[in-house]
């Protein structure tokens, strides 16, 4: 669960790094609940309040050059509204995917996986 953690306040610090991401969003860590049934602490999340600006295209490039920064590459959920979607091998058949999913979400139109 730490390096999990590691990671994702390795992304966090990436995210709030990036000019476009942050002009156009508010990032914070946050720790989440535990979920019932799990043993461990509690995971962490990055919740990302989006401006009118917010590009989904400028954000998922951010994440997925993240990842291919990273010796073994973590996969990414991400979640808005209640459209949720995973980066997992940043392939780029996945990445237009995921950005036509959530911009998709951005108009109110469309559902994840």
């Amino acid at each position: 669960m730490e390096h999990g953690a590691g990671e994702l306040r390795s992304l966090h610090a990436w995210l709030r790094s990036d000019a476009v991401t942050r002009r156009s969003a508010t990032l914070e860590l946050q720790e989440g609940s535990l979920q019932p049934g799990h043993m461990g602490s509690a995971a962490e999340v990055i919740q990302l309040v989006t401006e009118n600006g917010w590009s989904a295209a400028s954000f998922v490039m951010a994440v997925v050059a993240w990842k291919r920064t990273r010796p073994q590459t973590p996969q990414i959920t991400i979640s808005r509204d209640d459209t949720t979607v995973s980066l997992t091998n940043c392939s780029d058949e996945e990445v237009e995917r995921v950005i036509r999913i959530l911009s998709e979400g951005q108009s109110g139109e469309g559902q994840g996986e």
